[in-house]
């Protein structure tokens, strides 16, 4: 009987066990869900704010510009194009939330050429980049600035 009643104190043992494991796993839950909400409710805050950020394109002979206008959300941005404009160009816009500033100047040029392009936020560049040659497709692409 002896054997009987340790075995009867080990199934005790590891009922309490569980029930204890059963508890905190309950209140990790708990806690789980309030980051999985404090999380969300960031996301959306972040994904709802706007801001604006002004696009330059500097040097010759620049065939067209794209760049991000705002349309579209995040994942799948509408672009918009300028053809043949005139430099210096210079465009502002209004984004939302992680929607990425981006303008893209495109100059094919025989004798090569010198784009640049800016991108500023508050008075701030926030990403700059040139490009030279015959075919000269980059351009500026940022993170947005409600992100960090």
């Amino acid at each position: 009987m002896k054997h009987t009643h340790r075995t009867g104190g080990r199934l005790r043992a590891a009922a309490g066990a569980l029930a204890a494991t059963g508890l905190v796993l309950a209140l990790g839950a708990c806690s789980a869900d309030s980051v999985d909400e404090a999380v969300g409710k960031a996301v959306d805050k972040t994904v709802d704010e706007t801001y604006e950020v002004t696009y330059e394109v500097t040097g010759k002979s620049v065939d067209e510009i794209t760049f991000h206008g705002g349309g579209g959300d995040a994942m799948n941005p509408k672009l918009e194009t300028v053809s043949s404009p005139t430099l210096p160009w210079k465009k502002t816009v209004t984004l939302r939330g992680i929607m990425p500033p981006a303008v893209m100047p495109m100059a094919v040029e025989a004798d090569g050429t010198d784009v640049a392009c800016t991108i500023t936020y508050k008075g701030e560049v926030i990403k700059e980049a040139k490009g030279e040659g015959m075919l000269t497709a980059g351009g500026c692409v940022a993170v947005s600035p409600v992100v960090g």
